[in-house]
């Protein structure tokens, strides 16, 4: 049997505010929804879009930037491995189970917050989180924003 594969990428915007707490071990955990939109055409020619949810969980010194820099509808493209919590419902007694992403790597994407607050990774906001937990910020320039090409 060959090896698996647990790899996902998905861009879109926060759906709420992090949620962020501490675990017991004072690891820092940070919990978010991303709704990531797609637009197609049916074969009769009308345009749709549909919406997919995915609750994300970030952890480490990724989940304390997240916390810090993003608000709902912040922008994010999300690198992580898919994971399935499963539960027996208090209610019914019957099994449940929900599929959900825990983030490995992370890029700000979009423009600037109302009020000029860093959101995306065109300013000296953390830029990425690595898998190791670290964030790096955007190095500092000499030149000014009017003047960079992108």
């Amino acid at each position: 049997m060959a090896s698996s594969f647990n790899r996902v990428i998905l861009a879109g915007n926060m759906t709420r505010d992090p949620e962020s707490r501490a675990l017991p071990s004072g690891q820092p955990l940070t919990k978010f929804s991303l709704a990531i939109n797609r637009t197609y055409t049916t074969k009769d020619g009308e345009k749709r879009e549909e919406v997919t949810y995915v609750d994300i969980d970030a952890f480490g010194k990724q989940a304390e930037v997240i916390a810090k820099y993003c608000t709902k509808g912040s922008g994010i493209l999300v690198e992580g491995r898919l994971k399935q919590d499963s539960w027996d419902d208090k209610k019914t007694g019957e099994k449940r189970s929900k599929l959900g992403v825990i983030l490995e790597n992370f890029t700000f994407i979009g423009g600037r917050a109302p009020g000029g607050a860093p959101e995306g990774g065109d300013g000296p906001a953390p830029r990425s989180g690595g898998a190791r937990g670290g964030a790096s910020s955007a190095p500092s320039s000499d030149i000014p924003e009017d003047d960079v090409p992108f």
